[in-house]
């Protein structure tokens, strides 16, 4: 496995593997769970190159997110990355991939502000700023997300659409713990009574989604379900519970298309989102390509 640290020499590289057949791309901010690894093992299975990035990337953190608290441990990062078979690690300095003050700006207007995008402004525009940047060093043919963070796939998948990159974007099932939480990087930092609760997540929305196959079409009903379950059995403020067209994140007035089901909860020490994607009779879409 090979480790490069420098955007001049990353693009180099690419030019020596533009004969290859395909090139497979996990953008992360590194500190890894199953759920990254599971992208990077699809990549590896799926090109002929595979690679990851490890980047902590500063704009997409709001005022009041404590960038430099994020976690990381890049020595487990890299050894993990080479267990999977991936080729290339491209993690960079944040003076290397931003030198200087940026004079472009990318502003993302449709499908932020809703979910996640409501509650932190700019977040998307630093992630379709750092994705545009990367996809340029890179050039990957396949780029390769989680559908835990489903709303950020929307947003790639716009990004893609709009600025014509050649990827294609692939999108594997969230990685659950046993019990069904998802996993994320956050859920360390859970209290042992918040963690028993977290679970009370996937619950709620796997309740909503049986309401689907049932035949409730009506997504207030649904959303209340979900919202009343979370508010009695856990602890966590609740951020949002929203049901939504999907991949346009636009409300719904019946549930006659394939939608959206998410739910936001901070806890003491973590903020917490999950979600289902499902069609019109309330079947789980677990892969988007």
């Amino acid at each position: 496995m090979e480790i490069i640290r420098s955007v001049k020499e990353m693009q180099n590289k690419m030019k020596e593997l533009a004969s290859q057949e395909t090139i497979g791309f996990v953008p992360t901010m590194g500190y890894f769970h199953e759920g990254h690894l599971a992208l990077m093992t699809e990549a590896v299975s799926e090109n002929s190159i595979a690679i990851t990035s490890i980047f902590v990337n500063p704009l997409q953190f709001g005022p009041n997110e404590d960038f430099d608290k994020y976690p990381r441990d890049e020595k487990r990062d890299l050894r993990l990355a080479e267990e999977t078979g991936i080729d290339i690690v491209f993690a960079p300095e944040q003076k290397d991939m931003y030198p200087v003050e940026m004079t472009v700006a990318m502003s993302m207007t449709n499908r932020v502000d809703t979910l996640c995008g409501r509650s932190r402004p700019g977040h998307f525009d630093g992630v379709g700023t750092v994705l545009t940047k990367l996809f340029n060093i890179i050039s990957p043919d396949r780029v390769y997300f989680g559908l835990k963070d489903a709303q950020q796939v929307a947003i790639v998948d716009a990004l893609i659409e709009d600025l014509n990159f050649p990827v294609e974007l692939i999108a594997l099932p969230t990685v659950r713990e046993p019990d069904g939480l998802a996993k994320s990087s956050r859920n360390v930092n859970l209290k042992t009574k918040e963690r028993k609760e977290a679970v009370w997540l996937s619950r709620a929305l796997e309740t909503g989604r049986q309401m689907a196959v049932d035949g409730q079409q009506n997504p207030a009903i649904i959303v209340k379900e979900v919202t009343d379950l979370i508010k009695n059995h856990t602890s966590g403020t609740t951020d949002y519970v929203e049901l939504l067209s999907y991949p346009n994140l636009e409300p719904v007035h019946s549930i006659d298309q394939q939608v959206i089901l998410a739910v936001a909860v901070k806890f003491s020490g973590a903020r917490l989102i999950d979600n289902l994607i499902f069609d019109a009779d309330g079947n789980l879409i677990r892969r988007l390509r």
